[in-house]
Parts: C-alpha cells; structure tokens; sequence
C-alpha cells in the first residue's frame, strides 16, 4: 500500500479507544468458538491470557500503534498472532472485521450511555437538593423574555428536572436499540461454520441478537440515534446555561456563580466571567454538528459495509466526550451557585407578575376570559401611567375601570404571594403542589 495512502486511510489514531471492548468481544467469541469445537480449551486459555496480556499493555501505553496495520482490531490481532502463531490466528474463524466492529461500536455507546445517564442523574440530584434551601424564595418566569407570572424558585429548578428526565428516558429507549448483538453476521452473509450466536449474545450482555447478517453489515442507526440524543441534553444545557449567564449579570443580579467555574478578564480586573456556561452554550454546537456529519455519512450509502463508515467515530466519540465534559461541570455550578434573594425581591413588583392572577379572580366573578383580560389591561396602563403596583391603585382607580370591582377580595389576589398561592392546577407552583412535587424526586432519586 502507498504510505501517503496508508495515513489516509488509518483509524489507529482514533479507534484504539475501542480496545477494551475489543478484546471482550474476542474473548466472547473465542469462548463460543472452544464450545462449538473450533478452538481446544489449551487454546482458548492460551488466547484469553495473551488478550488479557495486551489488554495491560494497552492500558499502559506500552503497544505502539503503527499505520500500516490500520485499527486497534489489527493491532490486537497481530499481537496476538505474533505470540501465539497459528493459535492466535484462529481467534478471526467466523468473524469478520465488519461484524466485530459493529460489536465493539454498539459496547462502547452502551457503556458510554450508562456513563451519561449517571450523569443526568447527578445533575437532577443536585437541582433538587437545591429546593429545600431556596424554598421560600419567588422568581418571575419569563415568556419572551418578558415578566411573566411569579413561580417559587424550586418549581423553577423542577423544571430542569422534568428535562433530563427526558433526556434519560430517550437514553434508555436508545440504549435497548444499541443492546443487540451483531457478532457472527461476518462480512455481510453470514458464516458456514457452526458458530452459536445466542452464546456470545449471552456473554456480552445483550438483550438479543441482531437477525439479518447484510443489515448488520450497514446499520449505524444506533449512532446517529445515540448522538441525536446526546444533542437534545446538549440543548438543554445550552438553555440552562443562557439563563444562568443572564440571571448572573449586574442588570438581573438573580444569581452568584461559583468562582472556581469562572475565569477573570486579561484586561479588566473587576470581571468575574461565567466561561464555563458560555462554553456549554457554545458546544451545543459541536455535538448536533456531529448529529449533522453521522447523518451526511449514512445518507445514500448502498448495503451493506462502505469504507465511508470508518468515519462514524470521531464525531461519536466527541459528542460523547463534549456532553459528558459538560455535565461533569454543571453539577458543581448548580451545586455551589447562591441566588440573591434580596436582589431578586427588590424588583419583584415590577413587570405586573400578578396581573393574570388578578384577571382569573375577576373570571371567578363572572366575568368572561376575554373581557377580563381586556379590564386588567386597563388596569395596567392605569398603574403604568401612575407609576405604581396593581395593589397600589386605589379603589377608585379600580372602580373607574370597572365599578363591580370596587371592594371584594380581589386584592388578596395582589403581589406575587398572593399569585402565587392562587394557583390551583396540578403542575403550578402553587406551594403544597411544589412541595409533593420535591418529595415525589427525592423518592424517586432514592430509589435509583
């Protein structure tokens, strides 16, 4: 082979992070091969400990990697090969690169999906342990990005919750998909000799075995899917990140982050800057580009194995890693950030927060939503013009736009208290709910 092409076609560089995998699936199918009585049980045991010999080697960085023999499953193989000879060549009988590729790939996203869903747990553990200490503080939810309606601070966090609970049902539906075994599918036909699918299925943990040998050959859906599901909590890190860096600026001032998770200016020594949320925001990016090239790379590829699919694991692998770096991170930033809460009180008045909980009073009076919502407005402009809270208009400045609401108990709905203990549907923040709602975690997390 051309040396230039030789370089340009290795995956050494890359792939040798599979070894682990690599050598248990060897292990599992020499194990298969001395049942079926392909291999002696001299020689399954003389292969088994050279693996375990180049699985220490490997780990200690003692294997060198050269181009010419291209992946990480040659450079076990010639290993092997040049201990054992003609022992260690009988490990390839009924197995084609193809095949045990597709094993390794499917036991590295397995593992490395379990490692992300541990994760996401630790991340849903540190926003609820956070409840209990801001439990008593209000927060103004936002809708495009204007005050909305108040909420308690641990709704708010729940919120978060309920998404990477998204986030972990969507690994663990992706992760039944990955758990299926291809190995014995060979090079896209099958094998004539003897071999025991279901045994190395068995000894590799997965759930079944894959059932068509061409398909084997070809399918990479358990990447793409792994990495669309990757870019979903990418997406929402990249959220949580965007409101965090908001809510630690002087003008919203909600928040105080961590300094250990921020870096200073090279310029100006008054900054504390929130670079590792910005970086999250920012690596979103990357990992739903890797969501892009997986896709380009399959799209028209004829069955069943194309050389083009060597290049599936760079952005795997780096969608894995980037997501991964960014959990790592969010726990003790959500762990160790402080709200203000004399700073988020300060201006809690302003925006009008409690402007629907005081139309829906008015709808309990009779009033139709529609014509509720237009008299509230009214009312708004009205303390608008005068410069003060809805509670600080005066009855007559109620009556002038309404004279039905002139006494009653439509001010006990005013300020954000009483907003926020008016509401009453399941999901709100009123604070009972709120409070199941933190208990319901808590068990749930316990249990996990």
């Amino acid at each position: 082979m051309d040396q230039a092409l030789a370089k340009f076609s290795e995956s050494i560089s890359f792939d040798h992070r599979l070894y682990r995998h690599d050598i248990r699936g060897s292990i599992a199918h020499a194990t298969m091969l001395c049942r079926q009585g392909m291999l002696t049980e001299e020689e399954l045991r003389k292969i088994i400990d050279e693996l375990r010999v180049i699985e220490g080697k490997l780990d200690r960085k003692e294997l060198p990697f050269r181009i010419e023999l291209e992946d990480i499953h040659m450079h076990i193989e010639q290993s092997l090969i040049d201990t054992l000879g003609d022992t260690g060549r009988k490990l390839h009988t009924a197995r084609s690169r193809n095949d045990q590729v597709a094993t390794d790939l499917r036991l590295w996203v397995r593992d490395a999906l379990d490692q992300v869903d541990g994760l996401l747990e630790a991340l849903q553990r540190a926003f609820v342990e956070r409840c209990d200490h801001d439990a008593e503080i209000i927060l103004p939810a936002y809708t495009h990005m204007q005050r909305a309606q108040p909420v308690l601070a641990p709704h708010y966090w729940l919120a978060y919750v309920e998404k990477l609970e998204r986030d972990r049902s969507r690994i663990a539906d992706c992760r039944r998909r990955v758990n299926v075994c291809p190995l014995g599918g060979a090079a896209v036909a099958g094998t004539s000799l003897p071999i025991d699918r279901a045994l190395t299925a068995e000894l590799l943990e997965f759930e079944k075995v894959a059932a068509n040998s061409i398909d084997i050959s070809s399918d990479r859906d358990f990447a793409i899917e792994s990495v669309f599901v990757l870019s979903m909590i990418a997406i929402h890190l990249s959220g949580w990140a965007e409101e965090w860096i908001l809510w630690s600026t002087t003008e919203f001032g909600f928040i105080k982050l961590p300094q250990a998770y921020c870096t200073g200016s090279s310029i100006m020594p008054q900054k504390v800057n929130p670079d590792t949320l910005e970086l999250t925001r920012g690596k979103t990016g990357r990992v739903v580009g890797a969501l892009q090239t997986l896709m380009m790379l399959m799209k028209g590829l004829p069955l069943a194995y194309n050389r083009d699919m060597q290049e599936d694991k760079p952005p795997l692998f780096d969608a894995f890693d980037t997501v991964q770096a960014c959990l790592q991170l969010a726990i003790p930033i959500v762990q160790g950030s402080q709200l203000q809460p004399a700073a988020i009180k300060l201006r809690l008045d302003q925006g009008y927060l409690d402007a629907t909980a005081l139309m829906e009073a008015i709808m309990q009076m009779g009033m139709p939503q529609r014509t509720a919502h237009h008299k509230v407005g009214a009312l708004v402009a009205l303390a608008k013009s005068k410069a003060v809270t809805l509670g600080e208009l005066t009855d007559e400045d109620f009556s002038s736009v309404e004279p039905s609401f002139v006494g009653g108990t439509l001010r006990a709905r005013l300020g954000v208290e009483g907003a926020v203990a008016s509401y009453q549907s399941l999901g709100s923040s009123r604070p009972e709910l709120v409070r199941a709602q933190v208990a319901a975690w808590k068990q749930k997390l316990a249990r996990s």
